[in-house]
């Protein structure tokens, strides 16, 4: 695992601590908080298992998106709670859009889930489990030396 995933990795996993102090908290508990770091955790896990495939990704916050580069899906993702999720980052931090604890929990449960899946994947040897699809004539140096052997 290189530099630049174990980055992804660690912001992920402040994000996923976050998003359950929020959802636990007593006193004034931030319910959009909770969905803002939910959603972020499983966007950074995705992008650094990505990396770990070699695939590159577009400057996107939507999960159906990012999941869609991956050849092998994400068993415990459906797209829609991946909309859910992406919704959560985008809708949840303007005015007019509130979360409530049913819904940051719903969120926590879906990040659990797929966090769980994508930390196993990224602990995997990428010449063993083909993670990524990549996009027709891309071609990385990963790529390359793996045909020329």
């Amino acid at each position: 695992m290189n530099k630049t995933q174990r980055e992804w990795i660690a912001k992920a996993e402040g994000d996923f601590a976050s998003a359950g102090r929020e959802l636990r908290a007593r006193k004034r508990p931030n319910f959009d908080a909770a969905c803002f770091h939910s959603q972020q955790c499983i966007e950074k896990l995705m992008k650094a298992l990505l990396i770990h495939g070699a695939v590159s990704f577009p400057k996107t916050h939507d999960l159906v998106v990012l999941h869609q580069l991956f050849s092998a899906p994400i068993s415990s993702a459906s797209k829609d709670e991946l909309r859910l999720l992406t919704g959560a980052a985008v809708a949840l931090r303007y005015p007019g859009e509130t979360a409530n604890r049913a819904d940051a929990a719903k969120a926590y449960r879906i990040c659990v889930c797929l966090r769980k899946e994508l930390l196993s994947r990224l602990r995997s040897r990428p010449a063993r489990i083909p993670e990524c699809a990549q996009p027709r004539g891309f071609r990385t140096s990963v790529t390359r030396a793996r045909q020329s052997r």
